[in-house]
């Protein structure tokens, strides 16, 4: 086999391993949403009330697009002789480039989801994120991954530990601490993006992205946002309903 082919044979085993993972995932959230009251009914104690108010929106239209994307990867890589080398040597052979780019990523998300959503703003966890994955897989650069999975990791791991009873959800500290996190890797962002221009709309892209995607969620379709009282949203929230919606209102 040439070893362009052979790369691609490589590349498609994993493409069938990660979206069989994608799936799993995919159908879990889907579970659990299920859970969530989406037309009106009562379930568990818990009534709905329109479609479109309902907190299950989200999370169905989020995961039901990754299960959607996740079979047609599945599809592409069996029609590709994926599957075939998925149970061969070829699919599971150990590449350390590989590993340290899915185990920084798998850090990421961890403490995205489990520690900073619960618990941080959202325009402020999720801006760190978005930092964080642009500057540690634009280019290929194995330090900057590191640096970035370590940063997010820094945070998430304050805010599980610091506030993880539900009761302490509403503390600042952890908010604090990821602004500070955020802010001290936006610093090599922009130091990279001398050499690197695309990097120059990394700081806006992460607060604008959550910034209209959170206001679009509690404003406009009325969906529960995590973390609300956090310190962006908090601000937000209020000068929307004092400030602005009077202006139209009265």
């Amino acid at each position: 086999m040439a070893p362009q082919q052979d790369e691609t044979a490589v590349l498609r085993a994993r493409d069938f391993w990660a979206s069989l993972a994608l799936i799993a995932l995919s159908l879990f959230f889907l579970w659990k949403t299920s859970a969530i009251p989406l037309f009106g009914e009562n379930r568990a104690g818990v009534s709905g009330a329109d479609w479109y108010t309902s907190a299950a929106l989200v999370p169905l239209g989020i995961f039901g697009g990754l299960f959607v994307l996740a079979c047609i990867l599945l599809s592409i890589a069996i029609r590709s002789g994926g599957a075939a080398h998925a149970l061969s040597a070829v699919g599971i052979g150990w590449d350390r480039a590989e590993a340290q780019r899915f185990g920084t990523i798998a850090v990421m998300l961890f403490f995205y989801i489990a520690g900073l959503v619960p618990r941080v703003d959202f325009i402020i966890a999720s801006g760190l994120l978005i930092t964080a994955m642009i500057f540690g897989y634009h280019g290929g650069h194995a330090r900057r991954a590191l640096l970035s999975a370590a940063v997010v990791a820094l945070a998430g791991a304050y805010a599980l530990i610091a506030h993880g009873p539900q009761a302490e959800w509403n503390a600042h500290s952890d908010d604090w601490l990821t602004l500070f996190c955020w802010i001290g890797l936006t610093v090599p962002v922009l130091r990279a993006s001398r050499q690197e221009r695309v990097l120059r709309i990394v700081p806006l892209l992460a607060f604008f992205a959550p910034f209209i995607l959170v206001c679009a969620m509690a404003f406009g379709f009325r969906q529960n946002v995590p973390a609300r009282g956090g310190l962006f949203f908090k601000q937000i929230e209020y000068h929307y309903y004092v400030t602005l919606r009077p202006l139209w209102k009265d």
